[in-house]
């Protein structure tokens, strides 16, 4: 199996690389390294450095045979979607039509792609299931919603199977705390340096955190099974921001209270994501509980 990953120098991209590798696949990573780095990369892969917009992504599929696609590169951040929300859209729209044109071209068996669960916007109800209405309050909720679209009719037309994960909020190794980092990943590297971790709103807003780890395993899992479905990949939990500082200061070798801030638009109150049909079509579980991948993502940035 030959597998494809773009924005595989990224956060989670460059785990499911290894991975892929650790199970023996032939893996070429395609990445534009706006916000990939060079450190991430597994010397075992094939490195390309391209945008998934431009032509000369076709060269990738000439030089290889390309059977599976794991399509991670995305803009990310939904601040800066809301600022600009035509870059926004040119990554994650139309960088995603043009990996499917190329893939339908030289006929690849698979895709397996990224979405999120900012497509759901504020929840009708919790957990949410993958049936709950489309309700994105920003532009990158609906520039990942959209290339779902996109997949079912290239499946339609083409023949060509995917997976479609809809990620609730992931953290682990790798993760930037500068630029698109999420809360766990800020979190970290600011209470490592014994500096008070900024809150937007009072902290009551809950998430439904997933170890990096797990969303591997479910990658792993889809190459060859959970064809042309869609799925939550979740730990089906809710923990609050306040909580996430209370667990870090418990790992951590002292107290930082944290400053609290205006809440900013485009963000959930409150968030948890269904994850049955995961276990149920896919086999999966979650193997990490909050404060264990806290433990394992502290003693990653300590070193």
């Amino acid at each position: 199996m030959e597998v494809l990953v773009t924005g595989g120098a990224g956060f989670i991209g460059s785990n499911i690389v290894d991975g892929l590798i650790e199970k023996g696949h032939k893996t070429i990573v395609v990445d534009n390294m706006s916000t990939g780095k060079k450190e991430n990369l597994n010397e075992e892969a094939e490195f390309y450095q391209l945008d998934i917009r431009a032509q000369e992504l076709e060269k990738v599929f000439e030089e290889n045979e390309i059977s599976h696609i794991i399509h991670h590169a995305a803009q990310i951040d939904v601040q800066h979607s809301i600022k600009d929300p035509l870059f926004d859209a040119q990554n994650n729209i139309l960088g995603t039509i043009n990996v499917l044109e190329i893939a339908k071209n030289y006929e690849v068996d698979k895709i397996i792609y990224a979405s999120s669960a900012a497509v759901y916007g504020e929840p009708d109800y919790l957990p949410v299931d993958e049936d709950h209405p489309i309700k994105a309050m920003s532009p990158y909720g609906i520039t990942k919603y959209t290339p779902e679209h996109y997949i079912k009719m290239y499946s339609e037309l083409y023949n060509l199977k995917y997976t479609i994960f809809r990620y609730s909020n992931v953290y682990g190794p790798r993760q930037d705390p500068k630029g698109e980092g999420g809360v766990v990943s800020i979190f970290v590297d600011k209470m490592l340096a014994e500096e008070r971790p900024v809150i937007f709103g009072d902290g009551q807003q809950t998430r439904d955190f997933i170890h990096v780890y797990d969303i591997v395993k479910a990658n792993l899992l889809a190459l060859d099974k959970g064809d042309n479905i869609l799925i939550n990949i979740s730990t089906e939990s809710r923990d609050s921001v306040n909580d996430l500082i209370d667990y870090l200061n418990e790992i951590l070798p002292y107290n930082l209270e944290a400053i609290n801030e205006e809440a900013r638009k485009g963000d959930i109150l409150h968030s948890s994501l269904a994850n049955g049909k995961a276990k149920e079509l896919l086999g999966w579980t979650p193997d990490y509980d909050l404060r264990a991948g806290l433990e394992q993502t502290v003693e990653y940035y300590s070193k």
